[in-house]
Formats: C-alpha cells, structure tokens, sequence
C-alpha cells in the first residue's frame, strides 16, 4: 500500500523512486498519493513479468537440455531424458517451440525404440504420444505416424521385448493411428486384436489363464483397439475378420478387472455405433450376453478386493443400462470455468484415452490445446480476461487498493480538522 505525506525521502530497496519533500509539500496529501502509486504499480507490474519471462527461459533451457541429452551414450541418461521431456508435454501446452524441434524429436524417439530397451522404450512411446498432442492433428502429426508406427508395430508383435514397453507401444500405435490421417486404419486395429485374443477363450470353453504382467498387455491393446473403434466406420469391419460381440463378450470371464471393464466398454461402443446404422445389431445382444452384465453389475463374490467389486459393480451398472434400455452416459467434467458433457460411449472413451495420456496435465490441456477442444467439441479457446469471475490482475488490484487509500486519507484528514477545532 502506498504511503503518503514523508517529509524526507528513504531508499526501500525495492526500486521505488525516492521523494524529498519540503513541510509545504507534505500538506498536499494528493502529490505524494498519486505519485507512489503510480510508481509503485509499474515497477511490480514490470516485476511480475520479468519473473514470468525468467521463468519461461529457465524452463526453455532445460528443456533443450533434455532434447540435446537424447543422443548421450548411457541407456538410463537417455530414459531420464525422454521422461523430463513428456512430464514438460504434459504440463505445458507449447506448440511453436515442438514444432520448430519435430525432427530432432522424432529422430530421437526413433533411436530410442530402436537401439533401447524395456524401460528406454517404454518412455520412447510415451513421449511420442504426448509429441503428436502438442503438434495437433495436420501433416506434422501424419508424418510422425509414418515414421514411428512401423516400429511401434515391431515391438508390438515381439514376444521377445518386455511386457512395460510393449503395453506402452500398444497406447502409442493407438493413439498415433487416432490423430493421423492413416490410409488404412484396419493394420493397427488387426495388430492390437492379435495383442489381447489370446484372453479369448480356448478351444474347449475354458478361460485362459494369463499373468497379470500379461494382462497389463492385453488391457492395453484392448483399449487401444476401442479408441480406433470410435472413429472407424462398422461395415468396414467385417473386411478384416474383426472381432464379433460374442467374441469380445469371452473377455467378461477374465479373471482381471482390468480386461472386463475395458472388454464392457467396448461392447457398449459397438452397439452404440451398431444401433446408428441399423436394427439389426439388436440380434447381437443375446439372454447369455445380458446374464453375464447382470452378474458383473451385482458381483459380491469374496475372492474379489473390496475397491474392485466396486468399481465394477458401478461400471457395469452404466454398461447394463445403455444395452438394456438405450440410455447414454451423463457424465459432467469441470475445469476452470467450463463443463465438458461426456454423453456418448465414444467420447467417454477418448477423454479417458487423453487422460491415461496426460495425466494431471488433462486440465490444462483441455483449456488451452486446440486438438483436444476439437476432438471433444468443447469450441473455441475461452480467453480469462472474458471470463466473469476471472481475478483482477496485480495492475487492477493495485490501483484500486491506491484509490481506496486516497479517499480514506481525505476522510481522515477532514476528521482531523474538526477535532482541532476546539471550543474555549
């Protein structure tokens, strides 16, 4: 808060600008008001953005750093780096400074998945995810695809290589797929069914029995087959012997939550889709299909953890609802001063896609990166400054804590007055 009326200047330390003042001067409450306050507000205001700048240049610097230590020799120097880089992705929305280091970005993840191994990988995926969020869906983002999907299909398909780093292959040869132009989408899709088919089950009805390493795998592709699922057209799907709903129905039987739920949203997405082209894809919901989602809705059995009996009793109970009687989801997300309605099976699935993807970076994205407004209808950007319980700015905040200070020095200094007035 400003402060009036000094006879003799004193340095604060803080770069305000000295006054010196004579006793006349020091009646005329209003010089020295206005004269701090003014000068007090630029040089905080001027303050606040050169801490924001210095700021932004020390983040800049170390994240060249992190690009630049992606060539270094040491396997684990390399996997710190490309996990700096994605935690960077994923709490800043910075596309100018990704797109002019695309190349450099994508030679590097490139060497990675090639050269690495199980956790250097796994990162290496990670980060070429989060570099296709920020460059947004266009040329740069098909170009990435083409580069990198070949490999990631490698790993996929190699029993040889860890489970992490396939699983996280699975996300990035899905959500690569999603954002790029992909000329045939069918490859990724008969890749990552081939991934999570070995949950089917076998020869004479019985369940396999799969590793919870394993079944980390198999969820992961299952998801990723179903985020595709929501933007490929049904009648395209027969041309590759894709899976049926009978066939994904064999997955409720796993014995991992995981790979039920995700085999139950996936269901749900293909009678969603199903019941717009036609009445037909009714037939598909069978008495066998219908007992098994009652069952998974109403399960108490003992064996299964208290949290995951509930966490699938709740799930199921949405997916029971929209097979029996058609009812959607209704879900409201909040962030910042917006809403997002996930009222369809599809979109539910991609903001789940995004979050497994950025983490506790999903707010910040969802109100500054374009892609994802796009992809989620939320419309355009909403600037703060139009926002109706924004906060004041310093600036605004400072002037007015300076008028404020004003008229309650007038207020006094006529109070004064009239005490000094006394009668003899």
């Amino acid at each position: 808060m400003p402060k009036g009326n000094k006879k003799k200047g004193k340095s604060t330390g803080k770069g305000r600008v000295e006054f010196v003042t004579s006793d006349e001067d020091s009646l005329n409450d209003n010089a020295s008001v206005i004269s701090l306050a003014s000068d007090g507000t630029f040089l905080e205001e001027g303050n606040e953005e050169n801490d924001e700048n210095v700021q932004n240049d020390a983040f800049e610097e170390k994240l060249i750093e992190a690009i630049d230590g992606l060539t270094q020799k040491s396997a684990q120097g390399r996997t710190h780096c490309l996990e700096a880089i994605s935690t960077s992705f994923t709490m800043r929305f910075i596309p100018e400074f990704v797109i002019n280091r695309k190349l450099t970005l994508t030679d590097g993840i490139e060497r990675c998945l090639k050269k690495g191994r199980g956790l250097e990988q796994a990162a290496a995926a990670q980060l070429a995810t989060l570099l296709c969020v920020q460059l947004g869906s266009g040329d740069m983002t098909d170009q990435v695809c083409r580069d990198i999907s070949p490999i990631l299909t490698f790993i996929v398909n190699d029993a040889s290589m860890s489970v992490q780093a396939r699983s996280k292959c699975c996300w990035a040869l899905g959500l690569l797929s999603f954002l790029a132009n992909v000329d045939d989408i069918g490859e990724p899709m008969t890749t990552l069914e081939g991934v999570f088919s070995t949950s089917y089950h076998k020869g004479d009805g019985t369940v396999p029995s799969v590793s919870v390493e394993l079944a980390s795998l198999h969820y992961a592709a299952l998801s990723s087959w179903s985020l595709l699922l929501t933007i490929t057209d049904l009648s395209f799907l027969n041309s590759y012997n894709l899976p049926s709903i009978s066939q994904l129905a064999e997955l409720l039987d796993s014995a991992h939550l995981d790979i039920r739920m995700a085999a139950g949203e996936c269901i749900a997405l293909l009678l969603e889709q199903g019941r717009e082209l036609s009445d037909d894809w009714l037939d598909e919901v069978t008495d066998e299909l219908l007992d098994k989602l009652r069952q998974l809705a109403t399960d108490s059995q003992k064996f299964r953890a208290k949290k995951d009996r509930k966490t699938q009793r709740s799930s199921f109970r949405d997916i029971l609802r929209f097979v029996e009687n058609d009812e959607l989801p209704n879900i409201q997300v909040r962030f910042g001063q917006e809403s997002l309605s996930l009222d369809s099976w599809s979109k539910k699935k991609q903001y789940d896609t995004f979050c497994q993807v950025l983490g506790s970076g999903m707010n910040l994205h969802l109100s500054e990166n374009y892609l994802l407004r796009d992809i989620l209808d939320l419309g355009e950007k909403i600037s703060p400054l139009n926002s109706p319980t924004s906060k004041q700015s310093k600036l605004a905040r400072t002037l007015l804590n300076a008028a404020n200070f004003k008229a309650r020095s007038i207020s006094r200094a006529k109070n004064r007055d009239k005490r000094s007035a006394v009668v003899p």
